[in-house]
Protein backbone atom coordinates (compact mmCIF):
# COMPACT_ATOMS: atom_id res chain seq x y z
CA UNK A 1 0.00 0.00 0.00
CA UNK A 2 1.12 3.62 -0.74
CA UNK A 3 2.60 5.78 1.84
CA UNK A 4 -0.23 8.60 0.44
CA UNK A 5 -3.11 5.21 1.01
CA UNK A 6 -1.69 4.54 4.68
CA UNK A 7 -2.05 7.43 5.89
CA UNK A 8 -5.60 7.85 4.57
CA UNK A 9 -6.59 4.59 5.64
CA UNK A 10 -5.10 5.67 9.48
CA UNK A 11 -7.04 9.01 9.06
CA UNK A 12 -10.59 6.79 8.39
CA UNK A 13 -9.63 4.96 11.17
CA UNK A 14 -9.00 7.80 13.31
CA UNK A 15 -12.64 9.57 11.95
CA UNK A 16 -14.43 6.56 12.37
CA UNK A 17 -13.42 6.15 16.48
CA UNK A 18 -14.39 9.76 17.35
CA UNK A 19 -17.72 8.47 15.35
CA UNK A 20 -18.72 6.46 17.97
CA UNK A 21 -19.06 9.17 20.77
CA UNK A 22 -21.25 11.29 18.16
CA UNK A 23 -23.78 8.28 18.53
CA UNK A 24 -23.42 8.15 21.91
CA UNK A 25 -24.43 11.22 21.69
CA UNK A 26 -27.48 11.52 19.19
CA UNK A 27 -28.93 8.43 20.94
CA UNK A 28 -29.19 10.30 24.21
CA UNK A 29 -32.04 11.78 22.70
CA UNK A 30 -33.02 9.63 19.67
CA UNK A 31 -34.76 6.62 19.51
CA UNK A 32 -31.90 4.16 17.68
CA UNK A 33 -33.74 2.80 14.45
CA UNK A 34 -35.41 6.67 14.14
CA UNK A 35 -31.21 7.84 14.65
CA UNK A 36 -30.41 5.75 11.78
CA UNK A 37 -33.05 6.83 9.76
CA UNK A 38 -32.91 10.69 10.21
CA UNK A 39 -28.57 9.77 10.04
CA UNK A 40 -28.97 8.90 6.18
CA UNK A 41 -32.15 11.08 5.43
CA UNK A 42 -29.98 14.18 6.32
CA UNK A 43 -27.72 12.87 3.52
CA UNK A 44 -30.10 10.94 1.04
CA UNK A 45 -32.03 14.40 0.18
CA UNK A 46 -29.18 16.82 -1.10
CA UNK A 47 -27.71 13.62 -2.90
CA UNK A 48 -30.64 13.24 -4.70
CA UNK A 49 -31.25 16.28 -5.91
CA UNK A 50 -27.46 17.72 -6.35
CA UNK A 51 -24.89 14.71 -6.73
CA UNK A 52 -24.93 12.43 -10.14
CA UNK A 53 -26.00 8.59 -10.06
CA UNK A 54 -22.46 7.19 -9.60
CA UNK A 55 -23.29 4.48 -12.57
CA UNK A 56 -23.41 1.18 -10.89
CA UNK A 57 -25.17 -2.02 -11.25
CA UNK A 58 -28.41 -1.14 -8.82
CA UNK A 59 -27.98 -4.48 -7.16
CA UNK A 60 -24.69 -3.32 -5.90
CA UNK A 61 -25.87 -0.37 -4.61
CA UNK A 62 -28.59 -1.64 -2.83
CA UNK A 63 -25.85 -4.52 -1.37
CA UNK A 64 -23.64 -1.64 -0.26
CA UNK A 65 -26.61 0.23 1.29
CA UNK A 66 -28.68 -2.12 3.00
CA UNK A 67 -25.51 -4.20 4.16
CA UNK A 68 -22.90 -1.29 5.17
CA UNK A 69 -25.84 0.90 6.10
CA UNK A 70 -29.16 -0.33 6.74
CA UNK A 71 -27.75 -3.90 8.55
CA UNK A 72 -24.74 -2.41 10.41
CA UNK A 73 -26.19 0.60 11.69
CA UNK A 74 -29.70 -1.03 12.92
CA UNK A 75 -27.94 -3.63 14.74
CA UNK A 76 -25.23 -1.01 16.30
CA UNK A 77 -27.45 1.99 17.39
CA UNK A 78 -29.86 -0.97 19.33
CA UNK A 79 -26.79 -2.42 20.77
CA UNK A 80 -25.58 0.77 22.29
CA UNK A 81 -28.90 1.72 22.78
CA UNK A 82 -29.57 -0.81 25.16
CA UNK A 83 -26.39 -1.21 26.74
CA UNK A 84 -23.42 -1.74 25.07
CA UNK A 85 -20.50 0.56 26.29
CA UNK A 86 -19.16 3.27 23.31
CA UNK A 87 -15.74 2.08 23.74
CA UNK A 88 -16.10 -1.97 23.30
CA UNK A 89 -18.50 -1.07 20.44
CA UNK A 90 -15.63 0.37 18.75
CA UNK A 91 -13.99 -2.18 19.63
CA UNK A 92 -16.34 -5.52 18.33
CA UNK A 93 -17.41 -3.75 15.59
CA UNK A 94 -13.86 -4.26 14.16
CA UNK A 95 -15.15 -7.88 13.18
CA UNK A 96 -16.01 -7.01 9.88
CA UNK A 97 -12.11 -7.09 9.00
CA UNK A 98 -11.67 -10.70 9.13
CA UNK A 99 -15.88 -11.30 7.98
CA UNK A 100 -14.88 -9.22 4.89
CA UNK A 101 -11.44 -11.22 4.25
CA UNK A 102 -13.46 -14.44 5.19
CA UNK A 103 -16.24 -13.55 2.39
CA UNK A 104 -14.08 -12.18 -0.24
CA UNK A 105 -12.04 -15.50 -0.12
CA UNK A 106 -16.09 -17.12 -0.57
CA UNK A 107 -17.38 -15.05 -2.68
CA UNK A 108 -14.77 -12.86 -4.42
CA UNK A 109 -12.04 -15.74 -4.52
CA UNK A 110 -9.39 -13.18 -3.29
CA UNK A 111 -6.51 -14.52 -1.70
CA UNK A 112 -4.78 -13.88 1.28
CA UNK A 113 -0.98 -14.67 2.89
CA UNK A 114 0.29 -16.84 5.25
CA UNK A 115 0.47 -13.68 7.83
CA UNK A 116 -3.18 -12.06 6.83
CA UNK A 117 -4.50 -16.16 8.06
CA UNK A 118 -2.34 -15.37 10.96
CA UNK A 119 -4.10 -11.88 11.53
CA UNK A 120 -7.52 -13.36 11.28
CA UNK A 121 -7.23 -16.42 13.91
CA UNK A 122 -5.81 -13.58 16.21
CA UNK A 123 -8.74 -10.92 15.94
CA UNK A 124 -11.56 -13.95 16.03
CA UNK A 125 -9.93 -15.29 19.22
CA UNK A 126 -9.87 -11.68 20.56
CA UNK A 127 -13.43 -11.66 19.70
CA UNK A 128 -14.32 -14.80 21.58
CA UNK A 129 -12.84 -13.70 24.60
CA UNK A 130 -14.86 -10.19 24.91
CA UNK A 131 -17.70 -12.68 24.19
CA UNK A 132 -16.65 -14.65 26.98
CA UNK A 133 -16.10 -11.77 29.55
CA UNK A 134 -19.40 -9.80 28.48
CA UNK A 135 -21.61 -13.19 28.82
CA UNK A 136 -20.34 -13.32 32.59
CA UNK A 137 -22.14 -9.90 32.79
CA UNK A 138 -25.22 -11.20 31.29
CA UNK A 139 -24.81 -8.58 28.55
CA UNK A 140 -23.97 -10.73 25.73
CA UNK A 141 -27.26 -9.85 23.85
CA UNK A 142 -25.60 -6.55 22.88
CA UNK A 143 -22.11 -7.58 21.73
CA UNK A 144 -23.52 -10.38 19.41
CA UNK A 145 -25.87 -7.12 17.99
CA UNK A 146 -22.29 -5.76 17.78
CA UNK A 147 -21.29 -8.52 15.36
CA UNK A 148 -24.13 -9.11 13.07
CA UNK A 149 -23.52 -5.27 12.31
CA UNK A 150 -19.69 -5.89 12.02
CA UNK A 151 -20.89 -8.83 9.65
CA UNK A 152 -23.17 -6.47 7.88
CA UNK A 153 -20.65 -4.20 7.11
CA UNK A 154 -18.55 -6.98 5.39
CA UNK A 155 -21.27 -7.82 3.26
CA UNK A 156 -21.58 -3.97 2.67
CA UNK A 157 -17.52 -4.07 1.59
CA UNK A 158 -17.70 -6.95 -1.07
CA UNK A 159 -20.98 -4.76 -2.67
CA UNK A 160 -18.64 -2.31 -3.07
CA UNK A 161 -15.54 -4.49 -4.42
CA UNK A 162 -18.15 -5.69 -7.08
CA UNK A 163 -19.30 -2.36 -7.71
CA UNK A 164 -15.82 -0.76 -8.71
CA UNK A 165 -17.24 2.38 -8.61
CA UNK A 166 -15.62 5.46 -11.16
CA UNK A 167 -16.54 7.67 -8.08
CA UNK A 168 -16.10 7.00 -4.75
CA UNK A 169 -17.51 9.88 -3.21
CA UNK A 170 -20.50 9.65 -5.51
CA UNK A 171 -20.79 5.96 -4.68
CA UNK A 172 -20.59 6.68 -1.40
CA UNK A 173 -23.38 9.56 -1.18
CA UNK A 174 -25.78 7.08 -2.96
CA UNK A 175 -25.79 4.44 -0.37
CA UNK A 176 -27.26 6.42 1.87
CA UNK A 177 -30.26 7.08 -0.29
CA UNK A 178 -31.32 3.29 0.54
CA UNK A 179 -31.36 3.18 4.31
CA UNK A 180 -33.69 5.91 5.23
CA UNK A 181 -36.83 4.36 4.29
CA UNK A 182 -35.98 0.32 5.32
CA UNK A 183 -35.20 1.84 9.13
CA UNK A 184 -37.81 4.06 9.23
CA UNK A 185 -40.22 1.25 8.73
CA UNK A 186 -38.23 -0.84 11.33
CA UNK A 187 -38.95 2.00 13.36
CA UNK A 188 -42.67 2.32 13.68
CA UNK A 189 -42.86 -1.31 14.41
CA UNK A 190 -40.57 -1.69 16.59
CA UNK A 191 -40.39 2.15 18.30
CA UNK A 192 -43.60 2.75 17.68
CA UNK A 193 -45.12 5.48 14.86
CA UNK A 194 -44.70 8.41 16.98
CA UNK A 195 -41.31 8.14 19.42
CA UNK A 196 -39.10 9.63 16.70
CA UNK A 197 -41.27 12.59 15.76
CA UNK A 198 -41.48 13.21 19.59
CA UNK A 199 -37.73 13.19 19.83
CA UNK A 200 -37.70 15.86 17.31
CA UNK A 201 -40.48 17.82 18.56
CA UNK A 202 -38.20 18.16 21.93
CA UNK A 203 -34.78 19.03 19.67
CA UNK A 204 -34.45 22.18 21.52
CA UNK A 205 -33.15 20.98 24.93
CA UNK A 206 -29.71 20.63 25.85
CA UNK A 207 -29.99 16.66 25.04
CA UNK A 208 -31.40 17.75 21.86
CA UNK A 209 -28.55 20.22 20.95
CA UNK A 210 -26.09 17.76 21.76
CA UNK A 211 -27.57 14.84 19.84
CA UNK A 212 -27.94 17.18 16.52
CA UNK A 213 -24.15 17.64 17.21
CA UNK A 214 -23.46 13.94 17.13
CA UNK A 215 -25.68 13.86 13.58
CA UNK A 216 -23.67 17.20 12.08
CA UNK A 217 -20.36 14.89 13.12
CA UNK A 218 -21.95 11.43 11.83
CA UNK A 219 -23.20 13.04 8.43
CA UNK A 220 -19.98 15.26 7.39
CA UNK A 221 -16.81 13.32 8.89
CA UNK A 222 -18.50 9.66 9.58
CA UNK A 223 -19.77 9.46 6.89
CA UNK A 224 -18.92 11.86 3.81
CA UNK A 225 -15.42 12.09 4.96
CA UNK A 226 -14.74 8.53 5.91
CA UNK A 227 -16.83 6.28 4.02
CA UNK A 228 -15.78 8.46 1.33
CA UNK A 229 -11.98 7.81 2.08
CA UNK A 230 -12.76 4.17 2.80
CA UNK A 231 -14.75 3.50 -0.41
CA UNK A 232 -11.50 4.36 -2.17
CA UNK A 233 -9.17 2.64 -0.87
CA UNK A 234 -11.71 -0.63 -0.93
CA UNK A 235 -11.38 0.28 -4.81
CA UNK A 236 -7.81 0.33 -4.99
CA UNK A 237 -6.84 -2.81 -3.10
CA UNK A 238 -8.00 -6.24 -2.25
CA UNK A 239 -10.83 -6.59 0.44
CA UNK A 240 -8.28 -8.28 2.51
CA UNK A 241 -5.56 -5.35 2.60
CA UNK A 242 -8.19 -2.79 3.31
CA UNK A 243 -10.17 -4.28 6.03
CA UNK A 244 -7.95 -4.88 8.39
CA UNK A 245 -7.28 -0.98 9.27
CA UNK A 246 -10.74 -0.38 10.78
CA UNK A 247 -8.90 -2.77 13.76
CA UNK A 248 -6.99 0.44 14.69
CA UNK A 249 -10.85 1.92 15.06
CA UNK A 250 -10.95 1.03 18.59
CA UNK A 251 -7.80 2.35 19.84
CA UNK A 252 -9.12 5.98 18.96
CA UNK A 253 -12.81 4.69 20.27
CA UNK A 254 -11.97 3.07 23.58
CA UNK A 255 -9.55 6.15 24.07
CA UNK A 256 -12.02 8.40 23.61
CA UNK A 257 -15.10 6.75 25.85
CA UNK A 258 -11.80 6.76 28.86
CA UNK A 259 -11.37 10.89 28.50
CA UNK A 260 -14.83 12.05 27.93
CA UNK A 261 -17.56 9.42 28.68
CA UNK A 262 -15.20 7.88 31.93
CA UNK A 263 -15.39 4.25 30.71
CA UNK A 264 -13.34 1.70 32.45
CA UNK A 265 -13.15 -1.44 30.20
CA UNK A 266 -12.19 -4.49 31.67
CA UNK A 267 -8.67 -5.66 31.90
CA UNK A 268 -9.21 -8.23 29.79
CA UNK A 269 -11.04 -6.23 27.44
CA UNK A 270 -7.65 -3.57 27.28
CA UNK A 271 -5.90 -7.18 26.36
CA UNK A 272 -7.90 -8.06 23.78
CA UNK A 273 -8.08 -4.32 21.78
CA UNK A 274 -4.21 -4.62 22.09
CA UNK A 275 -4.51 -8.43 20.52
CA UNK A 276 -6.88 -6.89 17.65
CA UNK A 277 -3.75 -3.86 17.00
CA UNK A 278 -1.49 -7.41 16.72
CA UNK A 279 -3.87 -8.54 14.70
CA UNK A 280 -4.20 -5.76 12.31
CA UNK A 281 -0.51 -4.96 11.97
CA UNK A 282 0.09 -8.44 10.69
CA UNK A 283 -2.74 -8.77 8.62
CA UNK A 284 -1.82 -5.71 6.51
CA UNK A 285 1.93 -6.10 5.93
CA UNK A 286 3.32 -8.30 3.93
CA UNK A 287 6.02 -11.17 4.84
CA UNK A 288 9.67 -11.96 3.15
CA UNK A 289 7.57 -14.70 1.41
CA UNK A 290 4.42 -12.11 -0.15
CA UNK A 291 7.37 -10.15 -1.27
CA UNK A 292 9.57 -12.69 -3.15
CA UNK A 293 6.35 -14.45 -4.64
CA UNK A 294 5.29 -10.90 -5.57
CA UNK A 295 8.48 -10.22 -7.36
CA UNK A 296 8.56 -13.88 -8.82
CA UNK A 297 5.22 -12.77 -10.55
CA UNK A 298 6.80 -9.30 -12.06
CA UNK A 299 10.00 -11.24 -13.26
CA UNK A 300 7.50 -13.55 -15.07
CA UNK A 301 5.14 -10.68 -16.69
CA UNK A 302 8.22 -8.89 -17.90
CA UNK A 303 9.43 -12.45 -19.02
CA UNK A 304 6.24 -13.03 -20.98
CA UNK A 305 6.85 -9.63 -22.85
CA UNK A 306 8.58 -9.59 -26.23
CA UNK A 307 12.09 -8.66 -26.70
CA UNK A 308 12.07 -6.09 -28.72
CA UNK A 309 9.55 -4.22 -26.89
CA UNK A 310 11.01 -5.11 -23.64
CA UNK A 311 14.33 -3.54 -25.04
CA UNK A 312 12.31 -0.29 -26.27
CA UNK A 313 10.74 -0.05 -22.87
CA UNK A 314 14.18 -0.26 -21.00
CA UNK A 315 15.55 2.66 -23.66
CA UNK A 316 12.65 4.87 -22.48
Amino acid sequence: MARRDLFTALLVAVLWGCNFLAIHALLGHFPPLFAGALRFAVIAVPTILFVPWPKVKLRYLLGYGLGFGTGQFAFLFIAMDIGMPTGLASLVLQASAPFTVLLGTVFLREKFSRRQTVGIVVAMGAMAVIAAQQAETAALLPVLLTLLAALSWAVGNLSTRRAKPSNALHFTLWMSVVPPLPMLALSMLVEGPGAGWTALATIATPTGWTSMAGLAYIVLFGTVVGSGLWTLLMQRYPAGRVAPFSLLVPVVGMSGAFVFLGERPHAMEILAGVVLVGGVLLGSTSGSADRRQRRAERDLAAEDVEPPVLRERLAQ
